[in-house]
């Protein structure tokens, strides 16, 4: 990674960004630091160095009201990518901060060294968010998928094991000693309670649960 020539750090308490910028400043020695400790001081930097690489934004700086700062910032300095630094971490202040353009929301209880890696990761194009944040979002889109799965009766989660072992309709249809438009019709239920639109997308969505036959269940 080439290093920022500049990233702002806009933070009211002088401890945390002691202690952070002790670490960073050894790791990006090229990196000029500009600190603002209020939303007065942030505008001002911001006006004066809008070809800063990087801004560490804490929400509760003084002056701030709730995400309006980073809404503004997005909207008046959007070429600046902005790192939300906090010391609330809960999912609804992650989730929100993210749809408000924010490219990392970094807990103020995470390590240095990986907040180190959640500059790198932005600086490099991509989006850092905490660990138990993105699992919470995997759990929460398998508990979707599970659900869904679960609403299926006997027959069609049967066949729809058939389809994750690549079983033709015809296949499926001698099978179970059906007809091949019952099958067919079975497979439209499937797509239509698990919310996908065909075969392929139906066994993707059963595999990040790693189902098995014996999973059948008796509706």
């Amino acid at each position: 990674m080439i290093q920022p020539e500049k990233i702002i750090i806009a933070d009211d308490h002088p401890l945390f960004r002691q202690a952070l910028l002790g670490t960073l400043k050894a790791k990006l020695t090229y990196t000029t630091w500009l600190e603002a400790q209020t939303i007065v001081e942030l505008e001002r930097q911001l006006t004066d160095n809008n070809d800063s690489d990087l801004l560490l934004l804490d929400l509760n700086i003084p002056g701030a009201h709730g995400f309006n700062t980073l809404i503004h910032v997005r909207n008046h300095f959007p070429q600046i990518p902005v790192v939300i630094v906090s010391a609330h971490e809960d999912h609804d202040t992650i989730s929100k901060a993210m749809s408000y353009g924010a490219a990392g929301f970094v807990p103020k209880s995470t390590p240095v060294d990986d907040i180190y890696s959640a500059i790198v990761a932005v600086l490099s194009g991509s989006i850092w968010l905490p660990e138990s944040f993105e699992q919470k979002q995997r759990d929460n889109k398998d508990k979707g998928i599970a659900d869904r799965v679960a609403s299926l009766t006997q027959q069609q989660y049967r066949i729809l094991m058939m389809f994750a072992q690549g079983m033709l309709n015809k296949q499926i249809a001698y099978d179970l000693n059906v007809s091949e438009a019952t099958i067919k019709a079975h497979a439209t239920a499937i797509f239509r309670k698990l919310d996908v639109r065909n075969r392929t997308q139906a066994v993707i969505a059963i595999a990040q649960l790693n189902l098995t036959e014996a999973g059948f269940k008796q509706n």
